[in-house]
């Protein structure tokens, strides 16, 4: 069976994703910098989740249908710590269209 993630992206263009700078590849992190923009000193948001209808620059493909991270393994921690199936995942795919993930 596919992950439901695979398939789905409804988080990816649902919330705004804020982390620390020090995951930048600019400061010794991960996540590349071209994605990135500076909120504060300490503060980075990945590119695109700060519009009105959020969509993530590392998000590939449609949501919904089949999506996918582009830089997974590079993935910030807030993206890291989402839980499949949690109340936050649940209103993003709803906010798509999406049914709720039944439960396990």
């Amino acid at each position: 069976m596919t992950h439901p993630c695979l398939t789905c992206g409804a988080c990816c263009a649902s919330f705004r994703v804020d982390f620390s700078v020090t995951e930048t590849q600019d400061e010794g992190g991960s996540v590349p910098g071209g994605l990135v923009v500076e909120v504060t000193a300490r503060t980075a948001r990945m590119r695109g989740t700060d519009h009105a209808r959020p969509r993530c620059a590392a998000l590939v493909g449609q949501v919904g249908t089949r999506a996918a991270c582009g830089i997974y393994e590079w993935r910030p921690s807030p993206c890291r710590e989402f839980e499949p199936g949690s109340p936050a995942c649940q209103r993003a795919r709803l906010r798509h269209g999406l049914a709720e993930l039944a439960e396990p």
